[in-house]
């Protein structure tokens, strides 16, 4: 057995069809796209064409909004499902996954529907404010599991001051410009007697004619 003696199995490989090489090739003339019609042309129809009735993709319903990306799934563990659980005892992911309340990869979320009658430690990665307060009220506690959500620089430049640096004040606020008079209000003139730094036009001339008189 050498090179040259090896051989794809029989069938595996097909050699490709040559069209438009004439009329002995048996695809010639008008390369098995017969005469005429919208499919012979070099164009044919776009994708999604039906022929000119309303295509699929615009007849269909459209709801409004978007699909959150970022959207974080929780498995979804309510309060009357602990009731399983003995008095004082630990509840994590783990047991929660035994137990079948929750499916095993996925981020756990207790809610308050139902009540609770025992006292348990729960942890998961997330509590809605009913289900914290129900457990609680049982003299229970809950622990939060995971890193802790992180503030991006948007929110934390909104808390902190917008565009401040870390050890940086902010800057003082601009005085307050008076307020304009409404219109059909008499504008605030300086009292009788007050006389201005500014002299009108030709004061000092009506004053040398006086002393001269």
């Amino acid at each position: 057995m050498q090179l040259h003696d090896l051989k794809p199995p029989k069938g595996s490989r097909h050699k490709t069809q040559r069209i438009g090489r004439g009329t002995g090739s048996g695809r010639g003339k008008t390369s098995g796209r017969g005469q005429k019609g919208q499919n012979a042309r070099s164009e044919g129809f776009r994708l999604g064409f039906e022929g000119g009735q309303m295509p699929y993709a615009q007849r269909i319903p459209k709801l409004p909004g978007f699909k959150n990306p970022f959207k974080k799934v929780y498995a979804v563990v309510n309060v009357s499902k602990l009731r399983r659980f003995e008095e004082g005892s630990r509840v994590d992911a783990e047991a929660l996954v035994e137990a079948g309340l929750a499916r095993a990869g996925l981020d756990i979320k207790v809610l308050g529907t139902g009540d609770l009658k025992s006292k348990l430690t729960v942890e998961a990665h997330a509590f809605s404010s009913s289900a914290r307060a129900a457990i609680e009220a049982r003299g229970g506690s809950v622990k939060v599991l995971g890193e802790p959500r992180k503030i991006g620089a948007r929110r934390l430049a909104a808390k902190t001051g917008k565009g401040l640096k870390v050890g940086e004040q902010a800057p003082a606020p601009a005085e307050e410009k008076p307020a304009r008079a409404e219109k059909g209000q008499p504008k605030a003139s300086a009292p009788r007697g007050e006389v201005g730094e500014q002299s009108a036009p030709g004061g000092d001339a009506q004053e040398t004619r006086t002393e001269e008189a």
